[in-house]
């Protein structure tokens, strides 16, 4: 049985990590892109045109992701801000906490494979000038949409590494702006490649 005290340095081990971790994500990101963009030419994140709804779920989500980042690295100096996230005490356990952690990591790990996997295809929203062709190969066998699969399993992980109401407004617009970006992205692809498309539907659960 893990004691209070046990407890206690889980959820101080987690105030770090998740502060190191949220750090690394936007490290990994900012450098992804800019490397990539530096190798192949060309822009890699589309948001959509200003003020469209594609654009706000782009900024929404891109919002929440800069805030959650914040939060995890104020309140490793200043344990004082859980006071103001809701904390849900029924969760705050060990068991929760490291499962949490476990989620996170593996989800962000396997976002991470999936964006090399796709090599120079991998684009953030939707590409005006299209792609070659579709992705329906490894990952994709699986999902066709396998990158937000290990987005919302990482962002169920930080709810429970850090169970508050915080969190878990942060996962329910989390989830909504992924299933409305991946309904954006299909109806681009559908469009693009109408009749491949929807054999590749027919066959591929959008999710899992």
């Amino acid at each position: 049985m893990i004691s209070l005290d046990n407890t206690s340095s889980i959820i101080e081990f987690t105030r770090l990590y998740l502060a190191v971790f949220y750090s690394a994500v936007a490290l990994f990101y900012t450098v992804r892109i800019i490397t990539a963009q530096k190798s192949i030419n060309t822009g890699l994140v589309f948001p959509g045109e200003r003020f469209c709804s594609h654009w706000w779920n782009h900024m929404t989500f891109r919002l929440f992701r800069v805030s959650i980042w914040m939060v995890c690295v104020v309140r490793l100096f200043f344990p004082a801000l859980d006071e103001y996230l809701g904390l849900i005490t029924n969760f705050d356990n060990a068991l929760v906490l490291i499962l949490g952690n476990i989620l996170l990591t593996f989800g962000f790990l396997m976002t991470i494979i999936i964006h090399f996997s796709m090599k120079q295809k991998w684009r953030s929203g939707v590409d005006p000038k299209g792609l070659d062709g579709l992705i329906t190969d490894g990952f994709f066998k699986y999902s066709r949409n396998p990158i937000f699969v290990s987005v919302a399993l990482s962002q169920l992980g930080f709810f429970l590494a850090l169970p508050s109401l915080f969190t878990l407004v942060c996962l329910i617009i989390g989830l909504y702006t992924l299933f409305k970006q991946a309904t954006v992205e299909e109806q681009h692809l559908a469009e693009i490649f109408p009749s491949n498309y929807k054999t590749y539907q027919a066959n591929v659960r959008r999710w899992l």
